[in-house]
């Protein structure tokens, strides 16, 4: 019996880092997907296969360009016998004064948020008969809204309803789930203002952010066996939020 592979886009360093970390341990191969963070993505991938005895690719792609995501996934079929897993989690954000935001700035934030996994799953499925399809997702896009991140928490709101259609679609021989996380300790909140991040911990009734493996644990979870009738939902990982 074959290992199963994994595609993790933005893997090279926070959340996406901590999910591959968790696959490897229990002897997935992975398809690293990095667009900027080279040398971190290949010493990962070194790392993983010398530490747990599996394939790690990496395969640079800017997930918002279509010919890219296209040319990735005709590398990966040339790699591997298709692809079981799919994580969506490459993602930017850019917080500004809402008014302030221009088109520009918010066609960036949506070209990744939710294009980028659109593409990804476009093209990535044509190679995956039967698996699992997990988008990271946010509180941002059900009730934690800040108008500093308009552009984010829509983006992220997006990425539930196509995660739905996404569902519907490739039904019965594929699931689909989101994953939507709070607050995480990533190199995306670690320049938080002390006094905000202070205020935003006494709304999370565990008192703290999430490490990125706790949240990496649940990912890996809904895409195994003991998650095989969990389809369509989203599951809400934030510690318990209250305002």
């Amino acid at each position: 019996m074959r290992n199963k592979t994994a595609l993790i886009t933005g893997a090279s360093r926070g959340l996406g880092k901590a999910i591959a970390e968790v696959f490897a341990k229990n002897k997935i191969n992975l398809i690293i997907n990095y667009n900027q963070s080279e040398k971190k993505a290949k010493e990962l991938a070194n790392f993983l296969q010398e530490e747990y005895q599996i394939r790690a690719i990496p395969i640079k792609c800017d997930v918002s360009d279509e010919r890219e995501v296209e040319e990735m996934i005709k590398k990966i079929s040339v790699e591997v016998n298709g692809i079981d897993i799919i994580i969506n989690n490459a993602g930017i954000s850019n917080d500004s004064i809402l008014f302030d935001k221009t088109k520009t700035d918010f066609m960036e934030i949506l070209e990744t948020n939710l294009i980028g996994p659109f593409l990804v799953c476009k093209y990535a499925t044509k190679i995956m008969e039967k698996g699992s399809i997990i988008n990271i997702s946010s509180t941002n896009a059900i009730d934690t809204n800040y108008p500093y991140s308009a552009d984010y928490d829509a983006s992220k709101a997006g990425l539930i309803s196509l995660s739905n259609n996404l569902a519907d679609s490739l039904a019965p021989n594929i699931r689909v789930n989101t994953i939507a996380a709070g607050w995480i300790e990533t190199e995306m909140s670690k320049d938080l203002d002390e006094k905000f991040k202070k205020e935003e911990e006494k709304k999370i009734l565990l008192e703290r952010f999430a490490s990125p493996k706790e949240i990496a644990e649940v990912v890996y979870f809904l895409t195994t066996e003991k998650a095989s009738y969990i389809n369509k939902s989203v599951i809400r990982v934030d510690g318990g939020y209250h305002e």
